[in-house]
């Protein structure tokens, strides 16, 4: 009896220290069916990370429940928990969705236009010479055209575009580039109507500044984790 529980003991120690040591997986990274190179897979847990090569595939230690994040530049950054079957089939597919391509920014600004100076005596000599021409005008014949111009100024003003002032959503356009749509509410498990006062929440950080200079998404996703659970104080 002591021998078989001793046996039984043993072979689940045995489990437990294979599922616990990190083993190297493979998998391959794709769109569409077309193999994508470049692409950051990051081992969240134990913070290693690698890229894919030509052929969209890649190489990483992983172990039983470690969480790896494949971020490219052109796609929303997506993850996927490691399960013991992920690592005993050793061969990960990972489906990424690009993101529809953004036109360029226009910034509209203030524009003046110089004024347009008329000379009226210079427009009425214009018109005068314009007349000497007419035969009507010499022989008197009347076809009830007017015969002399009127001395008028015509003061032209340049049309000026309005000013359009646009506020700093630089912080903004970042977070929606590195996060899918339903991040907010599916990993942060925010109300819907709750995202908007989020994203302001955390831009009102200073820490929010830095992150613009020197992008990256694990800094990203654990400020935005920090910021969640002191937005939640709040409520």
């Amino acid at each position: 009896m002591k021998v078989r529980l001793l046996t039984t003991i043993f072979f689940f120690t045995y489990q437990l220290s294979i599922s616990q040591t990190e083993k190297l997986i493979n998998g391959k990274v794709l769109s569409e069916n077309i193999p994508l190179k470049k692409v950051e897979v990051i081992n969240k847990t134990t913070k290693i990370s690698t890229k894919t090569n030509e052929l969209g595939e890649f190489s990483i230690l992983v172990k039983a429940h470690d969480s790896l994040i494949f971020f490219y530049k052109d796609s929303f950054f997506s993850r996927l928990k490691i399960s013991q079957e992920n690592i005993n089939q050793n061969n990960l597919i990972v489906n990424k969705v690009l993101k529809p391509e953004e036109l360029n920014e226009v910034i509209i600004t203030k524009i003046e236009f110089d004024k347009v100076k008329v000379d009226a005596d210079a427009v009425a000599d214009v018109l005068i010479s314009k007349n000497v021409k007419d035969l009507s005008w010499n022989t008197g014949v009347n076809d009830n055209r007017i015969r002399e111009a009127l001395r008028v100024s015509f003061p032209l003003k340049g049309k000026q575009k309005k000013t359009i002032e646009l506020g700093d959503d630089r912080f903004k356009k970042l977070i929606m580039a590195y996060c899918p749509p339903d991040f907010f509410i599916k990993n942060l498990k925010l109300k819907p109507e709750e995202k908007e006062l989020f994203i302001d929440f955390c831009d009102s950080d200073p820490k929010s500044k830095t992150l613009l200079e020197n992008p990256n998404v694990l800094t990203i996703m654990d400020f935005l984790f920090l910021k969640n659970e002191e937005f939640k104080k709040l409520e």
